[in-house]
């Protein structure tokens, strides 16, 4: 095969998958940091060079065509190829220096982190450390962060995984707040309850509801996606919300409002590439954070 004969352009090739996967121009531009226009003579660049309509523009926004959804394949096989390139270049890396972005919910990044960033930025000064604070799961595959704190356990078998020490939690509300409970003794004594919610599913009230507790859509009438701010409107007295017990008991306008219930425990790893696990700067960052956050041993 004559390879100098290749000229095909990634840059374009990459312009179209990611417009596919966001399903606009617009949001395949935020994503990939450029302006629309840019974007979409990309697109249009590609388009040209094959001879093929990609894209039919509707009213719910862009539709791949089947030529699209034929390249799409291709495209992908591609974007897959480049990542695995680039996660063996990085796991052959032997120097203890570089970046490494750490994705954790906006509770871990605010409260647990900071100390064991410190200790680890003092040790190891060439490491530099990027941290996604997101409820939202980082797509580890795609490189979107290098380790992650997750609750629950990965079942993909291209990770490396190591359970540490169980999160412990407990339902908080202000002072304020839970003057005006009559009784918090069970479950069923907060019915009538306000309660904070983070989206509009029933996932928090059928957990909820398994530990005795009969709560329906109107105890949420107030939802926040961003755990913190969440716990900034518990401890304003709007409801009730969810917070692990470390955090929750050192906040003195606080407290718990069932204080004889059992803490709800959730299960913490952390994660990260397999390919990745002969890099210098990865094992000592994801070694710091396995001895810091505490290994679990059954």
């Amino acid at each position: 095969m004559d390879r100098r004969a290749i000229k095909f352009d990634w840059n374009r090739a990459r312009a179209f998958l990611v417009t596919a996967e966001e399903g606009s121009l617009s949001a395949a531009a935020r994503a990939l940091d450029m302006t629309q226009p840019t974007v979409g003579r990309q697109v249009s660049a590609l388009e040209a060079e094959l001879g093929v309509s990609l894209f039919e523009r509707t009213n719910s926004g862009l539709v791949l065509t089947q030529s699209g959804a034929d390249l799409m394949a291709q495209v992908k096989a591609m974007a897959d190829a480049a990542t695995n390139l680039s996660r063996m270049a990085s796991g052959h890396a032997e120097t203890v220096e570089g970046i490494v972005c750490i994705s954790a919910t906006e509770m871990i990044a605010a409260f647990v982190l900071p100390p064991i960033i410190e200790k680890l930025r003092k040790q190891w000064p060439k490491i530099e450390i990027e941290i996604i604070a997101s409820s939202d799961t980082s797509d580890l595959s795609r490189r979107e962060a290098d380790i992650a704190i997750r609750n629950y356990r990965p079942t993909q078998q291209e990770l490396i995984v190591k359970r540490v020490k169980n999160t412990s939690g407990h339902l908080y509300a202000s002072k304020r707040y839970i003057q005006n409970l009559k009784h918090r003794q069970s479950p069923k004594d907060l019915n009538k309850a306000v309660f904070l919610g983070t989206d509009r599913s029933n996932r928090i009230i059928s957990y909820l509801n398994k530990f005795g507790f009969q709560l329906s859509s109107s105890n949420f009438p107030v939802i926040v996606a961003n755990h913190f701010v969440q716990w900034e409107m518990v401890k304003h007295g709007i409801g009730i919300g969810f917070m692990t017990t470390d955090i929750g008991d050192a906040e003195f306008l606080v407290e718990k409002v069932l204080p004889t219930f059992s803490a709800f425990e959730t299960e913490t790893w952390l994660v990260a590439h397999r390919e990745l696990k002969t890099s210098g700067k990865l094992r000592v960052v994801f070694d710091c954070l396995a001895a810091e956050l505490g290994e679990w041993s059954e």
